[in-house]
């Protein structure tokens, strides 16, 4: 496989709950199923935990900041400086 193979599933893992928890239980089967080879599934399953777990929690705050419809008052000041 290849960087680009073993990033796409930390993408994944960062993003997907369900997909994490499975990670969590049997992590090198689980990178293995998402189609990294033995030797990439062996070095993420040596994630930090914790740390995964903490960028996932961030970056679900940070989309949900950004799904937020913006107040009337912030569209009426974009519109206005946009033209």
């Amino acid at each position: 496989m290849s960087a680009q193979s073993v990033e796409g599933f930390l993408a994944r893992l960062y993003i997907d709950r369900a997909l994490r928890d499975r990670f969590f239980d049997d992590p090198v089967a689980v990178a293995t199923q998402a189609g990294l080879d033995r030797g990439e599934a062996e070095a993420v399953a040596n994630l930090d935990r914790v740390g995964l777990e903490l960028a996932a929690d961030s970056y679900e705050r940070k989309r949900s900041a950004h799904q937020r419809p913006r107040p009337a008052w912030v569209r009426l000041l974009h519109r206005l400086t946009s033209t």
